[in-house]
């Protein structure tokens, strides 16, 4: 696709301030409307003016925009990187029925915005939805938490210029939530413009790994280490789990990777998941003598034992 240069759209310079994208944006639209203009392209022209104001009059969008756009020339074939907004919260609208946006756009920003009300020469738009990740430990997932958060956020500082601005929320965490899943926290998006409302801020969730459980859906699965005489003759031992130790009984005759049950001990739901175990063999160390002779008479008590015949050999 061809990248768009929404300053050249609007007639303005790059350091143009936010007044002066407001008054270029209402005297474009003016001239451009399609209910008055006598323009052959006023209905282009004006959707290019209004993808472009859209952009430049949003701090976040502009400072991402500027970022590409050190890079692009107008009319160039342009292909995003794939990273262009990581580390910084990124927006995506709901498209009004009367919103119309080029693929250009659609690809940096996602598709449309919060539907506009136009009336006798004001403009009223709902704030965008902002969106960004927050990563919580699998603990938060089972008994829920309360996390402060720190966002960054582009905007304008006194002078006009673009700066990075941290700010903190206290986040609730709800108890069973799954990677994937979104936090709404409402009004904390994207200022409205007249009468619109403040848009809604949605946290993708994500768990980080640990050291050592996994994941698979609302299930949890530790890999238990357990010694020879244990997995053979059975015992019951301590393992760890999400929500406190537990006893767990290992059966006799248990080869590695046998996975043991509990119903119901995975991620808090309804129905919640299940905790699963499963047994790794772990061998003694051979270092002394003595473990060495052990070894030893284990290997002429089981001199028949061939732990490779399922490999044909």
């Amino acid at each position: 696709m061809q990248f768009r240069d929404y300053y050249q759209v609007m007639g303005l310079p790059r350091s143009a301030t936010p007044d002066d994208i407001k008054r270029a944006y209402r005297k474009l639209a003016r001239k451009y409307h399609p209910d008055v203009s006598k323009e052959p392209d006023a209905e282009s022209r004006f959707k290019e003016v209004g993808e472009a104001y859209e952009v430049l009059k949003d701090p976040e969008k502009r400072a991402a925009y500027d970022r590409l756009g050190a890079d692009w020339q107008a009319g160039q074939e342009f292909r995003p990187p794939p990273d262009w907004n990581a580390g910084s919260e990124f927006s995506r609208g709901r498209a009004g029925p009367d919103e119309e946006f080029s693929d250009f756009f659609e690809t940096l920003f996602g598709r449309g915005f919060a539907g506009a009300r136009r009336s006798r020469g004001t403009l009223d738009l709902q704030g965008e939805d902002r969106h960004a990740r927050v990563s919580i430990d699998l603990e938060d997932a089972y008994n829920g938490a309360m996390r402060m958060l720190t966002l960054r956020t582009p905007e304008l500082n006194a002078e006009g210029r673009m700066t990075m601005r941290e700010h903190t929320l206290n986040v609730k965490i709800p108890r069973g939530i799954l990677p994937g899943q979104q936090i709404r926290l409402a009004g904390q998006g994207g200022p409205g413009i007249g009468k619109g409302k403040t848009g809604d801020l949605y946290l993708q969730v994500e768990i980080s790994p640990h050291r050592l459980y996994r994941m698979e859906g609302r299930d949890v699965y530790l890999d238990l280490p357990v010694a020879p005489w244990e997995a053979v003759l059975g015992a019951t031992v301590k393992a760890p789990a999400p929500g406190g130790a537990v006893e767990l009984k290992i059966p006799p005759n248990s080869a590695a990777g046998r996975t043991l049950r509990l119903k119901g001990r995975g991620i808090p739901a309804n129905p919640p998941g299940d905790y699963y175990v499963v047994l790794q063999i772990a061998l003694p160390p051979a270092d002394s003598d003595a473990a060495q002779a052990v070894y030893s008479a284990m290997g002429q008590q089981f001199r028949s034992f061939n732990p490779r015949t399922n490999l044909g050999v």
